[in-house]
């Protein structure tokens, strides 16, 4: 589904592997009005009866769409600010100056994000605060937490017509 309207946000998933977060990840992209972008190969079949069982009723309205590539996703977005999510990074969600349009580009939950994507910009590499005896956080849980930050940054969400 694509929508006509600019987003204020742009949500890469990085070849994802469980479709249950894809699901309620996109659930929160309809939340906040962000697009989803899902970049192959998925560890899933679009059509899986959980990706839209955790999407809910929601998934008929997820502006979404799934490219073959890396570098087409690159070049589909081309211009805008990119964001990389890692638990890597030197860098917290709220040190960063999110704009309305950027780009938040999140890892599969098995393998995160490859070295070639975070060496791209490292400054651009954030990562959530947690306490070090957690190995890492549910993919759906950080893409919805930095989503917010993000809207928070810029000022809220528009309201949508007729709302």
């Amino acid at each position: 589904m694509s929508s006509t309207s600019k987003p204020p946000l742009h949500v890469v998933l990085h070849q994802p592997d469980i479709p249950q977060n894809t699901g309620n990840i996109g659930r929160s992209c309809v939340a906040v009005g962000a697009k989803l972008w899902l970049v192959r190969p998925l560890g899933f079949h679009l059509d899986e009866r959980h990706l839209r069982r955790a999407g809910m009723d929601y998934w008929q309205f997820v502006d979404w769409e799934a490219v073959e590539s890396w570098h087409e996703l690159k070049q589909r977005l081309e211009g805008r600010s990119f964001w990389y999510l890692t638990k890597t990074a030197r860098r917290l969600v709220w040190e960063a100056e999110f704009q309305v349009g950027d780009v938040l580009v999140f890892g599969s939950e098995t393998r995160g994000l490859p070295a070639t994507i975070l060496e791209e910009q490292p400054s651009r590499n954030l990562k959530l605060p947690m306490h070090e005896q957690v190995r890492s956080l549910n993919l759906a849980s950080t893409a919805t937490a930095v989503m917010y930050e993000a809207v928070r940054q810029f000022g809220g969400l528009t309201p949508r017509p007729g709302a």
